[in-house]
């Protein structure tokens, strides 16, 4: 790690100039505004209208969401994904002046847009990838939201983002907190970090019973909002998992600086232990707004109505160590983490696949690892240098979960 006033090179220097909102409103572009937090975002900007501009908005499916929020926020564009649907989403903006482009192209002009100061990548999973790498290279400021960008490839993001001169925020809320923890810490005063879990739907379920677990049962999260993929990621402790080597890249630790403990209140969002001995955790109650104003905000913090913690009310904190048995997801990401290369980018694919699967009802809640474990065992020996070969590596990842998914009984 360097010693000088930066966190990071992925992370906006602490010392250098930024943007001040006092020059005009921020143009906003949102890569998923239909998700989770995409809508979220977009509470934000409801809430400080006079500081955003919103450039382009892009979705996947959702058409008639999206209509809503470009005829409320009026935007430049948007972008469809879902080609089927364009033509249904240009007749609902027909005299709105907003354009509609469709496909990957179109969410990558999203990314690109000109005007765009900031682009707050939410979407779910390995398609957001090249839409970002797209923003990266024009040189917008990132608000990540989409975990998998780093986990598939973080060194090919490092890269970009010093070549072309930006920087990433967090918003995840592990890692807005880790960040928030190491503003004004020299780098090099970093022991380990703590991300922390609230463990699920399934914290205290016994193991024999996880085999006849529905998909109902893995929806329904104890303490957070959030899309399906990620609740299904949080249930098998995956998403953890996948923050774990995305906070590798985020803060430039080494595996063995990096651990996870299961807290289920999910008030502590993550926390720095220092070589001094001493600790910094950042608390809040959970809702996702907070952490996507920190990164919209930086390094201001702007007075918002979020909902405070009620100290007199809370009246433990609980920690205990993640069972690796009971949750083997967890365990196959430090494994992919160790293995390095193109691990990380097999276990993200593998894991998209297998969930979609179980999504569809397809396969059993504990045929997730299986799959994941038996693709990363077909892990090739590419270096992850170029989006050609990540892609490459998706599909075949995903090809060999949909050939061993067939074996595979409900």
């Amino acid at each position: 790690m360097t010693t000088d006033k930066k966190l990071h090179r992925m992370l906006p220097r602490l010392d250098a100039p930024t943007r001040s909102h006092a020059d005009g409103p921020c143009g906003l572009s949102i890569l998923g505004s239909t998700g989770s937090i995409g809508t979220q975002t977009l509470e934000i900007v409801r809430l400080f209208p006079e500081r955003f501009r919103v450039i382009a908005l892009s979705a996947h499916t959702k058409a008639d969401l999206l209509a809503e929020q470009a005829k409320a926020f009026r935007p430049q564009f948007v972008a469809l994904r879902d080609e089927t649907r364009a033509a249904g989403l240009r007749d609902a903006l027909a005299g709105t002046g907003v354009d509609v482009l469709v496909g990957d192209e179109g969410m990558e002009a999203v990314g690109t847009a000109a005007g765009a100061d900031t682009v707050v990548s939410a979407v779910v999973g390995f398609a957001g990838l090249r839409p970002t790498l797209a923003a990266i290279r024009a040189g917008k400021r990132i608000a990540l939201a989409n975990k998998e960008t780093l986990v598939v490839a973080g060194a090919l993001v490092n890269d970009l983002v010093t070549k072309h001169e930006t920087a990433v925020l967090p918003v995840d809320s592990e890692h807005s907190a880790l960040f928030q923890c190491l503003v004004g810490e020299p780098p090099e005063s970093v022991e380990k970090i703590t991300l922390t879990a609230s463990g699920g739907p399934f914290r205290t379920r016994p193991a024999g019973t996880f085999g006849a677990i529905t998909k109902a049962e893995a929806l329904d999260h104890p303490n957070w909002d959030m899309g399906a993929k990620i609740t299904i990621d949080s249930a098998t402790m995956m998403n953890k998992g996948l923050e774990v080597i995305e906070a590798r890249w985020m803060f430039d630790l080494g595996p063995e600086q990096i651990e996870v403990l299961v807290h289920p209140q999910s008030i502590i969002h993550s926390l720095v232990t220092f070589k001094d001995g001493s600790a910094k955790a950042q608390l809040g109650v959970p809702d996702m707004r907070v952490p996507i104003q920190y990164a919209l905000s930086f390094p201001d913090r702007w007075p918002a109505p979020h909902p405070r913690i009620d100290w007199a009310d809370l009246a433990r904190l609980d920690f205990e160590e993640p069972d690796l048995d009971r949750f083997p997801c967890l365990r196959l990401a430090f494994d992919a983490l160790d293995a390095g290369g193109t691990a990380p980018a097999v276990l993200n694919a593998a894991n998209e696949a297998a969930v979609a699967l179980f999504l569809d009802e397809k396969i059993g809640f504990t045929d997730i690892p299986r799959l994941v474990e038996a693709a990363l065992e077909r892990t090739g020996a590419e270096v992850p240098d170029s989006l050609d070969v990540l892609e490459a590596v998706d599909r075949e990842a995903r090809a060999r979960v949909r050939e061993l998914h067939g074996s595979l009984t409900v």
